[in-house]
């Protein structure tokens, strides 16, 4: 399954003003069930860990879709994305200069497996990163010598359940890019130890994406990114297509966010510095 042309074609059309890149964050905020589990957790986060304003790094920051949300979760909070795209980078500078927010959020070229800024943020966001990234154990050695103390990494990523397109090629895939993925999904275990050895002494893992979650992923993204692939004159069908279903993913996505699941496509964890 082919999603970076489809995303790129997306991005370039709602890229042309600042309003129309609002409207695309919107859409990605609504469509993303990763983005309702991981808004919810950086609202629980707010409540429970961080107090006042804080230094985020959201790291693989692609669209600056959570950069942006991070924003208004966390007023007056200094915000950093890295991106090993440049293309992005500068979409997202362009467009955040255009909010006048440029001040306290802003975004960098950068290499994971080579950033580092010791001790200098409270909080790391990584969303659908690490599954493309072989030296994964690095990259978390990296984040947690970034992080100050008491700071909290918040990773969204494909499970070892499927989570990848390289296990079914579009049968029962939930997550990523089949030519971009280093490997099929984490274990709970896998990523547990990973992040123990990387020096994260207490680490809070669950799975997303289950029964109810994984059909509103195909109502939602994998149905109507196949047809687009094959035809642009679904971009004209795709308002009537979503006014259908969309609400019947609004009940499974609430199902998802809310439940625990026993196994699922997806994975979200929280790792401390303590």
């Amino acid at each position: 399954m082919e999603y970076d042309p489809i995303k790129r074609r997306l991005g370039s059309v709602f890229n042309r003003t600042p309003f129309l890149r609002k409207i695309f964050y919107t859409l990605l905020d609504l469509l993303l069930l990763r983005a309702w589990h991981v808004y919810k957790e950086l609202r629980i986060l707010k409540r429970t860990v961080f107090s006042g304003h804080i230094h985020i790094l959201d790291a693989g920051c692609g669209f600056g879709q959570y950069s942006y949300r991070m924003s208004r979760i966390y007023p007056g909070s200094i915000i950093k994305g890295v991106d090993v795209k440049v293309e992005q980078i500068e979409d997202c500078n362009r467009f955040f200069t255009s909010t006048g927010i440029n001040d306290r959020v802003v975004f960098e070229n950068g290499d994971l497996t080579t950033f580092t800024e010791p001790y200098n943020y409270d909080l790391v966001l990584s969303v659908d990163v690490m599954e493309h990234i072989e030296e994964d154990e690095l990259v978390f050695s990296n984040f947690y010598k970034s992080l100050r103390k008491n700071g909290v990494l918040l990773i969204s990523t494909p499970s070892d359940q499927g989570g990848s397109d390289t296990h079914e090629h579009d049968h029962n895939s939930v997550h990523g890019f089949i030519d971009e993925h280093v490997r099929d999904g984490y274990g709970i275990g896998d990523i547990t130890e990973k992040l123990n050895r990387a020096g994260f002494s207490e680490v809070e893992a669950r799975y997303t994406y289950g029964p109810s979650g994984s059909i509103s992923w195909r109502l939602s993204m994998k149905f109507p990114i196949l047809i687009l692939g094959k035809s642009k004159l679904f971009y004209l069908l795709l308002p009537f297509y979503y006014l259908i279903t969309y609400p019947i993913c609004v009940i499974l996505n609430l199902l998802d966010v809310n439940f625990r699941h026993r196994t699922g496509t997806g994975l979200l964890v929280k790792a401390y510095k303590k």
